[in-house]
């Protein structure tokens, strides 16, 4: 018994290395690959917790498939949440708070280590609170318990999938499908960055005029103060109306912004239409007419759910192939092909949460990290990608077999799995609607106006 024990248990810890080189050369090739690695204690940390969660999902699929003893997969399971857990928990806001604490100036080296464990207590605090107004487990049931901890994390993590998701729905056909091009010709373009250089020049003339009415009343040195008081009281004839020239200007460089933001937009759309006429563009115009109707079905769906309160009791798979073989006719093993497509399914989630979420991580990451905030933009981005994927586990759980559930309900048994689908109906379907809106303003082409 314990060979096969240390089989499986090697076999994890080689599929774990491997996640960790993964992480590791992602870290190093991708986020930092502009920036200059000054702790590598936090690229060990980042590289570990991607590996760990990448661990669960391994474990998901080899539940699937029947790898490994299942006493194994067990022990494993508890092992792999318990120890991203403490990380997710414990070990990276402490981290992210020391290294907030330690780059104010003004706070002495002596109270960085007292003031990162009160933020820190602060924190627990606060992560334990976060159950009060959800119905997640009682206290009679263990504080420090796995089941205590998943809890909370899947309030937030859940929360964070269903506003990426309401987004990706309603954004993916947005950017892919030719229907939302709006044309643009390039007479269009021309004239109206011969507007915007008009414009332009106008701010620079009325700018220089002030300029030169400045040089002309500047009072000289060897004036006396009876000259200075007269310069200032008496407006010289031929001088300049220095605040109608500002009001001109500040209306003027307002018209600017809207002209360049405009030019911006048509440049964009031209790009656009330039990808949709090639290959690539007309497979993703027809992947986009796709998601647009997925996108539709559902926030239906989400809605219903959220009416009549209803949650899901079988797993797509299993329906879709009873709906084959008692509405279509089909002669097929129900057990047979809902262990392959269960696999198939699962693994396209798998792929696709993992590389969207490190795409998203990516973008944002270049957008407001810098020299001195890197590695805590970082410790933050591991503390979402720990959250996200543990969370991704709870929401996996329905499109998988109830035979495949098992693994997961024993770790995690005694939680409310309902709820958390219901909440991610609720925010999924905020989310879609605000993109919904904010993308048709922004679709409306701006009312500029010219007449200055």
């Amino acid at each position: 018994m314990e060979l096969p024990f240390m089989g499986d248990t090697l076999i994890v810890l080689v599929s774990q290395l491997i996640f960790f080189i993964g992480g590791w050369v992602f870290f190093v090739k991708q986020l930092f690959r502009n920036y200059e690695i000054r702790h590598v204690f936090v690229q060990l940390i980042f590289s570990s917790t991607l590996a760990l969660s990448l661990t669960m999902f391994e474990l998901i699929i080899f539940e699937i498939i029947g790898f490994l003893d299942s006493s194994s997969r067990y022990f494993h399971w508890r092992l792999g949440l318990t120890l991203l857990l403490i990380m997710v928990i414990a070990v990276i806001p402490y981290l992210i708070a020391y290294s907030c604490i330690s780059n104010v100036r003004i706070v002495p080296a002596k109270w960085v280590q007292p003031l990162t464990t009160l933020i820190w207590l602060c924190y627990l605090y606060g992560f334990w609170r976060i159950g009060d107004p959800f119905p997640l487990l009682s206290v009679s049931r263990g504080i420090f318990t796995i089941e205590q901890a998943v809890s909370r994390i899947g309030v937030v993590g859940v929360t964070v999938m269903a506003i990426l998701s309401g987004f990706g729905a309603v954004n993916y056909p947005y950017t892919s499908m030719s229907y939302f091009i709006r044309p643009v010709s390039q007479s269009d373009v021309v004239n109206l960055e011969r507007r915007l250089l008009q414009t332009m020049d106008m701010i620079l003339v009325k700018k220089k005029r002030i300029a030169l009415d400045r040089r002309r009343n500047k009072p000289n040195q060897k004036q006396s103060i009876w000259g200075m008081i007269s310069s200032v009281t008496q407006r010289p004839a031929g001088a300049e109306n220095i605040g109608q020239l500002r009001l001109e200007i500040s209306a003027l460089e307002e018209l600017s912004r809207q002209l360049f933001l405009e030019a911006h937009s048509m440049k964009n759309m031209q790009e656009r239409e330039r990808w949709a006429a090639t290959l690539q563009g007309k497979y993703f115009n027809v992947l986009g007419h796709f998601f647009s109707l997925y996108c539709l079905w559902k926030i239906f769906i989400c809605t219903i759910n959220i009416i009549f309160d209803r949650v899901g009791k079988k797993d797509p798979v299993t329906r879709g192939i009873e709906i084959a073989v008692h509405w279509c006719g089909f002669d097929m093993d129900i057990a047979f092909w809902s262990q392959h497509v269960s696999f198939l399914l699962v693994g396209c989630i798998v792929v696709t949460s993992i590389r969207g979420l490190l795409l998203t991580l990516t973008k944002f990451f270049y957008k407001i990290s810098s020299s001195k905030s890197s590695n805590i933009i970082v410790l933050v981005l591991a503390q979402i990608m720990g959250m996200y994927f543990c969370s991704s586990v709870l929401l996996m759980r329905m499109n998988m077999p109830a035979e495949y559930r098992v693994i997961i309900t024993e770790v995690l048994g005694g939680l409310h799995f309902n709820f958390y689908h219901r909440w991610f109906d609720v925010i999924f379907l905020v989310s879609a609607v605000a993109t919904i809106v904010v993308l048709y303003l922004l679709h409306k082409p701006p009312n500029v106006d010219t007449s200055m």
